[in-house]
């Protein structure tokens, strides 16, 4: 015989529980005991009947979706699935939503359905179309006599003044009233007559806000190919229309700000669009004006005449320096040339001559010495206004 763990016996049962397709999607009615709301956000509870309780709890990303707040003693009707808490061993309900029950043929109906279409699709979020930012025309689809349609009209008039109003009044509540909005939706679509379609109508019991959880206003609402804003009852009504649609407005008026944009917002971002765009050019303006100063410069400095210019300065400058050189040049000889002539002066022999003294001059030839001169030579005496021709007498003259 096999032994097994206790954590094992808990695994297998757990298993066995959640692979049961009965346990795992039950909707239970009972009352709530033992209620405890813990700090995570998770919801503790115990739903009894006159003979037996079991243990349930809902997660605090399911708990934050409920409408009302549970209390001891309150009969609901839950949606959720068995399974086993393996720690303790104790099977308990995990809940995935629950609504009291106040009219519980309709809750159920409404869960039933619910499950239904979500299987289909209907409600995925991935198909939600955008709401347009500038409609041109809003369909509503309502009643032409309820404080809604006025509420959506005085909203749309006075936040976004050049939307028109498509008004397709119907039913919206009663036998008929399914029929109209869905035959409405349609018709809106089938003439492409707007750009956004609000569906909705004031408040009112479960029963009052049926239609909108019908079958057919589902699907139309889910098949238009004009984005729909749903606006159903008030802020803490939710009916599958909501699901389906594009959008879900908390009120009727909500739904009408929603589908057009704030005129005075609209002026504000044009305002701050002009002066943006102004800021813009002015620097695009400044930056290009830099860009071209920087390539005239460059054309300058690179252009013909530039270099000619430059060219021109540069040989005005090397003449300049040439002439400088020269006159320099020119002073310098000018002084060496004066030093010589004045040491020319100083050695020359007529400026002797002419203080009184001669030159004896033998075949052009200076006389140093007497014993140069032999008898009967002849010679010349060079004086400074002229030159006297000698003859030596004999060899026998006096010498001093």
């Amino acid at each position: 015989m096999q032994v097994f763990t206790v954590s094992q016996i808990n695994n297998y049962v757990k298993t066995v529980f959640d692979s049961d397709a009965v346990l795992s999607e039950i909707v239970v009615t009972g009352e709530i005991s033992n209620l405890k709301f813990h700090s995570s956000g998770h919801i503790y509870l115990t739903l009894k009947d006159e003979s037996a309780a079991i243990s349930a709890a809902m997660f605090k990303w399911n708990a934050k979706w409920m409408r009302f707040t549970p209390e001891n003693g309150m009969k609901v009707i839950a949606h959720g699935k068995v399974t086993l808490y393996e720690p303790t061993g104790q099977y308990q309900i995990v809940l995935s939503s629950m609504q009291p029950d106040g009219s519980g043929d309709l809750h159920l109906a409404f869960e039933q359905l619910k499950k239904r279409l979500e299987e289909e699709g209907l409600f995925d979020y991935s198909k939600k179309k955008k709401i347009p930012e500038y409609p041109e025309r809003v369909g509503v689809v309502t009643s032409k006599t309820g404080a809604a349609v006025q509420d959506i009209i005085n909203a749309i008039s006075r936040r976004y003044p050049p939307a028109d109003i498509v008004l397709c009044p119907v039913q919206v509540q009663g036998s008929e009233a399914s029929a109209q909005i869905a035959a409405a939706i349609a018709t809106l679509n089938e003439g492409d007559m707007c750009d956004v379609i609000i569906v909705g109508r004031g408040g009112g019991s479960i029963e009052d806000l049926w239609p909108f959880n019908t079958e057919p206003v589902v699907r139309a609402v889910a098949a238009s190919h004009i984005p729909i804003i749903s606006a159903v009852g008030h802020e803490t009504d939710f009916t599958l229309c909501d699901f389906a649609a594009d959008l879900r407005a908390p009120t009727p008026s909500a739904a009408a700000e929603l589908s057009v944009p704030d005129k005075y917002a609209l002026m504000d971002y044009l305002s701050a669009l002009r002066s943006s765009c102004q800021n813009s050019m002015k620097s695009y303006i400044s930056n290009r004006k830099i860009r071209l100063d920087s390539i005239l410069s460059k054309c300058n400095a690179y252009s013909p005449q530039q270099a000619v210019s430059l060219k021109k300065t540069q040989l005005d400058s090397a003449i300049a320096r040439i002439r400088n050189a020269a006159d320099n040049k020119l002073e310098s000889c000018f002084a060496k040339l004066t030093s010589v002539c004045s040491n020319l002066a100083a050695l020359n022999p007529m400026s002797v001559i002419s203080r009184g003294y001669c030159i004896a001059s033998l075949d052009d030839k200076p006389i140093k010495s007497s014993h140069d001169i032999k008898k009967l030579d002849r010679f010349d005496l060079i004086f400074s206004d002229g030159t006297v021709s000698c003859r030596a007498l004999d060899d026998e003259t006096e010498r001093y």
